[in-house]
């Protein structure tokens, strides 16, 4: 007899090995300075570790964030502009997965996203 405790199979923990960033968006707050990250992994049998950087098309880093361990598949973050006066312009936001080892990375995404000028 098989005994399925998940409704979709799709959801089934996976082994480290099959771990990989399956979506990743990006949103900036109306204050411009704050992004809202949407970030979707495939569901994990053991946590994985993440780096996620912005960077101002320059190449000028203004976020970073080190996510250790996640418990979630579905994750949502904040990250903060930092060390700019006026945000406006495009960016690309990055997000690693690893394990022990980050490089290389396990798994790579990079979104471009656009934080407009302020309205008058």
């Amino acid at each position: 007899m098989e005994i399925n405790l998940f409704n979709d199979p799709n959801l089934a923990p996976q082994p480290r090995h099959k771990i990989k960033i399956e979506s990743m968006r990006a949103r900036p707050y109306a204050d411009r300075f704050r992004v809202k990250v949407n970030l979707k992994l495939t569901p994990f049998q053991e946590r994985p570790n993440l780096v996620i950087t912005a960077h101002r098309s320059d190449g000028l880093q203004v976020s970073d964030l080190d996510v250790i361990a996640t418990m979630h598949f579905e994750n949502e973050y904040t990250l903060h502009i930092r060390g700019l006066d006026e945000p406006s312009g495009d960016f690309t936001l990055t997000a690693e997965l690893y394990y022990e080892l980050r490089d290389p990375p396990q798994d790579k995404r990079e979104i471009s996203f656009h934080i407009p000028a302020e309205e008058s």
